[in-house]
């Protein structure tokens, strides 16, 4: 031991020094693997475990907050004043042509609930003896007896005739429910037909695993129909829970407490703790890395920092009576360090300086070109107008053309108000109801046009006159071959941070490759960089190209815009359909 503590001081200062940072690395480095271990990988494994169950819990919110739509729809039909008197006299008719009267008073019922939109594949609705009455659509084979589709669902379960039940047919779930008033009589029952897919899709993309569905029998109402399966079911002893099962594969669930669905996502072992492995492989890569460049380096800087000592002392050991000149460098080390930090903040200064002047000119680019693009309607829309005018003019209609002109005055001053300010939708749905009163004093009877807009959108901000072109093209190109009378409805509506505009007509619509070329135009506009000066001024050209250009370059990446026809609805005409954001996180 003495021999060894005696060599130990014969090492020279390269080595302890060595030694000594070599010791102090160790050290650090087993704190960090304490670290990575206790306080990151322990953490991050139970919160990954309780994103599960949140995931399992969103998957479940989503389909209840399907069903409860269901449900609130049922309601409105309820909510009707005819249709218990409706149901009373079909059930007590004497003919059919008196029954089938009351059938078409029950679709008119169905279709002022429902509308012209809906999420569903059809509704129908029973009489008290459970016999089929009539369906909103007639689409499929829907049973003519309503315990006929109850039995046959194999759910296991006695309906009681209260509240309301669920129940799957091949890819259909019914929601079925009783037509009573608030005495409790049950005038019949109404069964409204959702598309299982639908009610799949919307579990996708939500979880990494699969989803399955299943009722408090263990029946599967949706989910995933290939790949891992639930190998044995078992009814859950709580409402929220997560297991492993022998295939080491994570199962989450979520009971619904009004429909009682249960939610199950199964996710293999390796997917959840996939991220956890990763860390610690990384973990133990970035450790050995570290040693090893840290050994390195330690080295090297031991072996610089006492090159200056060793050079004095040779230089020391050189000295004699004839050479005492010993020259020693005074500069500082760290000077160099000291210009870099010096030059880093004047570099930062310059950087700042030139990004201050791109946006400055960006906002000028942006300013110019939205003024060039909404200056090309402007100049249209009169032009129109005074045509129409002048028709009105010519058929000797002088009271037609004083109350023209007293719209165009009103148009002519909310265009020339400050023309390049932004506006609120309300201020554009205002002056859109002028254009459609200067367009009717021409077509009279013939042209019947609606607005409907909560009252948010007077929040939302556009460039002016972007509404316009849409609504001109459904009178100058939508109706050309089709016969009055010809609807216009333009629909605004607010949600979660989105706001959506909807023109609607009843016209001829798109040919296919008219629609295609339109969407292709759109997308290579880039955000309003083809101006398109030399084009006409027409759907699919300046006039929608404008006016998506111009919103592109207010909302950039948060606009979405499309356009379909109604055929696959059963309606005639077009709808466009004018999507953006209130937030800046919308892609």
């Amino acid at each position: 031991m003495i021999k060894l503590i005696h060599r130990a001081t014969q090492f020279s200062l390269q080595t302890k020094v060595f030694l000594t940072f070599l010791a102090l690395l160790m050290f650090v480095l087993g704190c960090f693997i304490v670290y990575v271990n206790i306080i990151v990988i322990r953490p991050l494994k139970q919160k990954t475990e309780q994103d599960m169950l949140v995931t399992a819990t969103k998957v479940r919110e989503q389909v209840d907050l399907y069903v409860e739509q269901q449900n609130q729809l049922s309601q409105r039909i309820l909510a009707s004043k005819d249709i218990f008197a409706t149901m009373e006299k079909s059930s007590a008719a004497h003919s059919n042509y008196e029954r089938l009267n009351q059938i078409r008073k029950l679709k008119d019922i169905m279709f002022q609930a429902i509308g012209p939109s809906m999420n569903m594949k059809d509704m129908t609705i029973y009489d008290k003896e459970g016999v089929l009455l009539t369906s909103y659509l007639g689409s499929g084979d829907l049973p003519a007896m309503l315990s006929n589709m109850v039995a046959n669902s194999g759910d296991g379960r006695e309906w009681e005739g209260n509240g309301f039940i669920l129940v799957r047919q091949e890819d259909t779930i019914s929601f079925v429910r009783t037509i009573n008033d608030q005495n409790g009589k049950v005038y019949g029952y109404l069964s409204i037909q959702m598309d299982q897919a639908y009610i799949q899709k919307l579990t996708e993309g939500i979880a990494a695993g699969e989803v399955y569905i299943l009722n408090q029998q263990g029946i599967q109402m949706t989910g995933s129909e290939s790949g891992t399966t639930l190998s044995k079911w078992t009814k859950p002893l709580s409402d929220e829970g997560l297991d492993v099962d022998k295939q080491n594969n994570y199962v989450t669930h979520s009971t619904s407490p009004s429909t009682g669905w249960i939610t199950y996502i199964v996710t293999p072992k390796q997917s959840v703790l996939g991220s956890i492995h990763s860390v610690q492989s990384m973990s133990i890569l970035l450790i050995t890395a570290l040693m090893l460049v840290s050994f390195v380096y330690i080295l090297l800087t031991t072996r610089n920092l006492l090159l200056p000592i060793r050079k004095l002392r040779s230089q020391i050991w050189r000295i004699n009576y004839s050479n005492m000149n010993l020259k020693v460098d005074e500069r500082p080390k760290n000077n160099d360090l000291l210009l870099l930090n010096e030059a880093f903040q004047d570099l930062m200064e310059r950087l700042q300086q030139s990004i201050d002047r791109e946006k400055t000119a960006l906002h000028e680019e942006v300013m110019a070109r939205n003024s060039a693009l909404q200056a090309q309607i402007a100049p249209h829309f009169i032009h129109n107008v005074l045509y129409l005018i002048s028709i009105a003019a010519q058929e000797g209609k002088t009271k037609v053309v004083s109350d023209m002109c007293k719209h165009l005055s009103d148009s002519l001053r909310y265009i020339v108000s400050s023309p390049y300010a932004h506006v609120t939708l309300a201020d554009e749905l205002e002056h859109t109801r002028h254009y459609l009163s200067l367009v009717q004093q021409k077509y009279e009877e013939d042209l019947e046009w609606e607005i409907h807009a909560d009252a948010l959108a007077s929040e939302i901000r556009l460039p002016r006159l972007v509404i316009q072109p849409f609504v001109e093209n459904c009178i100058e190109h939508a109706f050309s071959n089709t016969a009055p009378p010809w609807r216009i409805q333009i629909t605004v509506k607010q949600y979660n941070g989105l706001w959506a505009l909807e023109i609607k007509d009843n016209g001829e619509g798109f040919r296919l490759e008219k629609m295609q070329e339109i969407l292709t135009k759109v997308q290579e506009s880039a955000a309003g960089e083809n101006h398109l000066l030399n084009h006409p001024t027409s759907l699919g050209n300046m006039g929608m190209l404008n006016s998506i250009n111009r919103l592109k370059l207010m909302y950039s990446n948060r606009l979405f815009f499309n356009i379909f026809n109604n055929h696959a609805h059963g309606e005639n005409g077009a709808t466009i359909q004018i999507i953006g954001s209130l937030t800046k996180d919308f892609y």
